[in-house]
């Protein structure tokens, strides 16, 4: 009976250390700048394009985690931060299904032409998912900038496991990295961009794709279960 209550206090113990570990920030990321963008307990400080509130249903939050399912075919909707950012470092931790296509957008906004747009780091399992078989060359990839840019190298972990997203701004330069490992870099002003783009599907957006001065940070809610934790940012001087 005693080695029992110990198991389960033990237990008890490590899932609460576990649980407090995520969406949190140390002293030396305060010091830094560092935000949450998910606390942990609801979507303070999330909307939905073009709304003032978030999706009412479609993304469910458990022990500090932030899950977008569906309800046979009903879905919820993407959400977007109401703040908007434009030199910047983001890190979201996400967690894929088998199958699952999802997304993380920035420098999201609503286009003149085209609606509403943002760059995306491509979520994605891969392997099974045909949308990763898609474009040209893998740019439609896990970690690449999607229909874009191919991942330099495959930096994925099994999934079921959780993945760490990176993904830097500053001016017009723009870095992609997967659990420690840069995936795609590239300038928002160059030829290679410019190449890039006018193959995309987001050629003829006004004003020009990806080039906007700021924008929202965006989850994409592709119709399949994906989970996400620590989202925080820094804005870089």
């Amino acid at each position: 009976m005693k080695k029992t209550f110990f198991i389960c206090m033990t237990l008890l113990f490590v899932h609460s250390v576990c649980t407090a570990q995520i969406n949190t920030l140390t002293d030396g990321e305060k010091a830094e700048g560092w935000k949450l963008l998910f606390n942990g307990k609801n979507l303070d400080g999330w909307t939905s394009a073009g709304k003032d509130t978030p999706p009412a249903f479609g993304w469910v939050i458990d022990d500090g985690v932030l899950t977008v399912k569906r309800d046979g075919d009903r879905r919820g909707g993407d959400i977007i931060t109401k703040e908007q950012f434009s030199d910047f470092e983001l890190l979201v931790d996400f967690r894929v299904t088998a199958g699952a296509n999802s997304g993380i957008k920035y420098f999201f906004t609503r286009y003149e032409k085209g609606g509403w747009l943002g760059l995306e780091y491509q979520i994605i399992d891969d392997d099974t998912h045909p949308d990763a078989k898609l474009g040209r060359d893998g740019n439609r990839r896990q970690a690449g900038l999607y229909d874009m840019f191919a991942p330099l190298e495959n930096a994925d972990r099994p999934v079921g496991e959780w993945n760490q997203a990176r993904i830097v701004s500053k001016g017009s330069s723009v870095e992609h990295y997967l659990n420690g490992k840069k995936t795609v870099s590239f300038d928002r002003k160059s030829k290679a961009y410019a190449d890039a783009l006018e193959l995309s599907k987001y050629k003829g957006s006004v004003p020009t794709f990806g080039n906007v001065g700021q924008g929202h940070i965006h989850l994409q809610d592709h119709g399949d279960v994906v989970s996400f934790r620590n989202v925080k940012i820094r804005v870089l001087k």
